[in-house]
C-alpha cells in the first residue's frame, strides 16, 4: 500500500524549520490558539486540580464518559451515539477503511482536504469526485452528486465549511444530499470541523439528521489542536461497533490528559467560540479592501464559514512558484496543487490575531510588486 505525498503538511512545515525566513503565516487552517494556562484559567483553581487529579491510565476506546456527554450536548444527540477519535484524521482513516472493498467507490469533494483521496487511493477504493466550481461560488451541485451514487458507493462525503474554500451548504442543501443517501441506503458523512464558524447565513449541525454521519474534532473550530481529539457522531449501532473495532485496532483510546482538557474546553465552547468569531470577522474586514484592490491580478469568492479562502491567479497561472516567491520574502500561502488546483493557493485567515493587519498589508506589497515585475495583469 502507497500513500501519496502530503504535499500541504510539506509546505507548512517550513514555517518551522531554524533559520525559517517566514514572518506571517497565512496559510494555516486554524483559528486563535490557546494556551494551557489560558484554557485552564477559563474554570480557575478547580479545573487546574482536577488535571493534576486524574489517573494517568487507558480511557475507554469510546471515549470518557464525561466527553462523550459533553459532545453529545454540544451536537443534540444521546452521549451513545458518540465515538471519540484521535483527531477527525483517524475518523477519516477508519471511514475508508470499513469503505475498502472490491468495487467499491466513494464519493468526495473536488478540491479537498487531501487525506481524502490519499486515503481512498491507498485502500484501492474508486473515486468519484463533485467539483466545487469558483463560477457558481464554489457551492455543491447536489445534481452532480446524485448522477455519481450507484449500489457500489460506500459513502458520500461532504465538508461544510468546505476546506480551502469556505463555501456553505444550506440547511436544504445539507437535507436533499441527507435524503438522496438515506433513499439509497448510502452512509452520508458530513465533515463538519469548522462547524459553527460562519460569515454569513448560518446552518444546523449536520448531527440533526438521523442517517447522516458527522466528524467533528478540536483543531478547527474549536482551536485545540494540540488536543489531538475529534469525534464521530453515529446513530447506527452497528456502524458505531465496527468504528470501536477499528479504533482498537489502531490508536485504542486518546491522553487522559487530552481528554480531560477537551471535556473542559466544552464545557466553555461558547468562550472559544466568541474568540474565533471575533478573529476571524475582523480579519475578514480588513481582508476584503485588500482583495478588492487586487482584483485585477487576485480573483477570489468570499468564505461563507470557516478559516479559509481559496483565491486564484487572474493569469491562471500555476501559483507555486507565486507562494515561493512570497514565501522566500515572508509570506505564507499554500499552492493550489497540494488541492489539486494549480492556479490557486489557500490563504488563511483565523490563525493570526493582533498581526493579521501587518500580514495583510506585506501580502498585499508583494501581490503588488509581482503584479509590476511579472506582468501578470
Amino acid at each position: 500500500m502507497k500513500l501519496a505525498p502530503f504535499l500541504l503538511d510539506e509546505w507548512l512545515a517550513q514555517k518551522d524549520l531554524p533559520g525559517s525566513p517566514i514572518k506571517f503565516d497565512l496559510a494555516s487552517s486554524t483559528g486563535p490558539s490557546w494556551t494551557l494556562r489560558e484554557l485552564l484559567a477559563l474554570e480557575g483553581d478547580e479545573g487546574c486540580d482536577r488535571l493534576l487529579d486524574g489517573r494517568l491510565y487507558y480511557t475507554p476506546t469510546a471515549g470518557s464518559p464525561e466527553l462523550r456527554e459533553a459532545i453529545a450536548g454540544l451536537e443534540g444527540v444521546e452521549p451513545e451515539h458518540v465515538q471519540v477519535v484521535t483527531g477527525a484524521s483517524e475518523a477519516l482513516a477508519i471511514l475508508f477503511w470499513l469503505a475498502a472493498e472490491a468495487g467499491a467507490n466513494v464519493v468526495l469533494p473536488e478540491p479537498g482536504y487531501p487525506t481524502n483521496a490519499a486515503f481512498a487511493e491507498s485502500f484501492g477504493l474508486q473515486i468519484r469526485q463533485y467539483r466545487l466550481r469558483r463560477e457558481s461560488g464554489f457551492r455543491i451541485d447536489c445534481d452532480e452528486i446524485r448522477a455519481l451514487v450507484d449500489r457500489d458507493t460506500r459513502f458520500v462525503l461532504v465538508n461544510t465549511p468546505h476546506n480551502p474554500t469556505g463555501s456553505v451548504l444550506s440547511d436544504a442543501e445539507m437535507d436533499s444530499l441527507h435524503d438522496l443517501c438515506a433513499e439509497r441506503g448510502v452512509p452520508f458523512i458530513c465533515d463538519q470541523v469548522y462547524h459553527p464558524i460562519y460569515h454569513g447565513a448560518e446552518t444546523r449541525s449536520a448531527a440533526r439528521l438521523r442517517h447522516a454521519t458527522v466528524l467533528g474534532d478540536f483543531s478547527k473550530a474549536l482551536c485545540l489542536s494540540g488536543l489531538r481529539t475529534g469525534w464521530i457522531v453515529e446513530r447506527d449501532p452497528e456502524r458505531r461497533a465496527l468504528y470501536r473495532n477499528a479504533r482498537s485496532h489502531l490508536s485504542i483510546s486518546n491522553t487522559v490528559l487530552g481528554e480531560h482538557l477537551a471535556t473542559l474546553a466544552l464545557r466553555h465552547s461558547e468562550t472559544i467560540y466568541g474568540r474565533v468569531r471575533e478573529v476571524t470577522e475582523r480579519n475578514l474586514a480588513l481582508l476584503d479592501p485588500v482583495m478588492k484592490e487586487l482584483q485585477d491580478v487576485l480573483g477570489w469568492v468570499r468564505p461563507g464559514g470557516g478559516m479559509t479562502a481559496l483565491p486564484w491567479l487572474t493569469s491562471q497561472a500555476d501559483a507555486r512558484e507565486f507562494c515561493c516567491r512570497l514565501a522566500s520574502r515572508g509570506v505564507l500561502v499554500a499552492p493550489g496543487d497540494c488541492f489539486g488546483r494549480p492556479e490557486y493557493f489557500r490563504l488563511g485567515f483565523g490563525s493570526t490575531r493582533d498581526r493579521f493587519g501587518a500580514a495583510i498589508g506585506r501580502f498585499a506589497d508583494l501581490v503588488r510588486s509581482e503584479a509590476r515585475q511579472l506582468s501578470i495583469v
